[in-house]
């Protein structure tokens, strides 16, 4: 089992940069496949990125695509979101998740196919 623990948000301006992080303690990070997903007020939460268990694939929202990248340290057992551009529309608790097992390129996206969360980090946006 692994725990997963968001940090780095906070409250920004619009055309702002912002990097998340995701530490992960219990298991070795590079055993889980990982993805960034968000929740906005009053909405479902939504696939945002995902990164494969070497980090050499990863997979964006076509929202965040160009502004959002995807990165992981396994050495540091730690997932990054940097996040440039920021735009009001970014305003949500961004959550890590992991997922173990074969996962395909498809499954990314799937909030059901993760097995750990994190509790959240908020970021808001301001115009």
């Amino acid at each position: 089992q692994v725990q997963l623990v968001e940090s780095g948000g906070g409250l920004v301006q619009a055309g702002d940069s912002l990097r998340l992080s995701c530490a992960a303690s219990g298991r070795t990070l590079s055993s889980y496949a990982m993805g960034w997903f968000r929740q906005a007020p009053g909405k479902e939460r939504n696939f945002v990125a995902g990164i494969s268990r070497s980090g050499g694939s990863t997979y964006y929202a076509d929202s965040v695509k160009g502004r959002f990248t995807i990165s992981r340290d396994n050495a540091k057992n730690t997932v990054y979101l940097q996040m440039n551009n920021l735009e009001p529309e970014d305003t949500a608790i961004y959550y890590c998740a992991a997922a173990s097992g074969f996962f395909l390129s498809l499954d990314y996206a799937s909030e059901g196919k993760y097995h750990y969360w994190g509790q959240g980090t908020q970021l808001t946006v301001s115009s």
